[in-house]
């Protein structure tokens, strides 16, 4: 191996979208069995955890361009996951929620991401991953660029 091979695997982003890039695999499989998207998961998670979005909001949350996710949230309606209705009466602005069967999908779904996080974090001990989350909490917030 050489010199610049072993500079890059210490090199912290590359590590992490390695990490992140199989995880994304395993859950694509996972989530195939149940026929949600990882795209289409993200979507359910953060509307089930956080309510009704717009779609910039859900954009920054989900990691998802705007382009793409309004592609994504145009099958999951079309699939009756969510709807999307006018926010105070102006169109410009509409809140994206969960439908039951969005519900639904989402309770049928999650098992498959928690299994993959602990498949990703077996090598920890509890103690370790509550570490890793507080310190992957201090980075994200000390970097982001929004609010949300």
């Amino acid at each position: 191996m050489s010199d610049r091979t072993e500079d890059l695997e210490e090199f912290t982003p590359y590590l992490m979208n390695r990490i992140m890039a199989r995880y994304n695999k395993g859950v694509d499989a996972a989530l195939k069995e149940v026929g949600v998207s990882v795209a289409q998961m993200r979507a359910l998670v953060v509307l089930a955890d956080n309510g009704p979005c717009t779609i910039s909001e859900l954009s920054v949350l989900t990691v998802i361009k705007q382009s793409t996710l309004s592609r994504t949230l145009d099958t999951m309606e079309a699939a009756a996951l969510i709807k999307r209705e006018s926010r105070d009466g102006d169109s410009r602005y509409r809140l994206i929620s969960l439908t039951k069967t969005g519900r639904a999908a989402y309770d049928a779904a999650w098992p498959a991401m928690l299994g993959m996080r602990d498949t990703m974090l077996n090598a920890l001990s509890d103690d370790e991953r509550a570490t890793f989350n507080q310190l992957l909490l201090r980075i994200f917030y000390d970097i982001r660029h929004h609010e949300y």
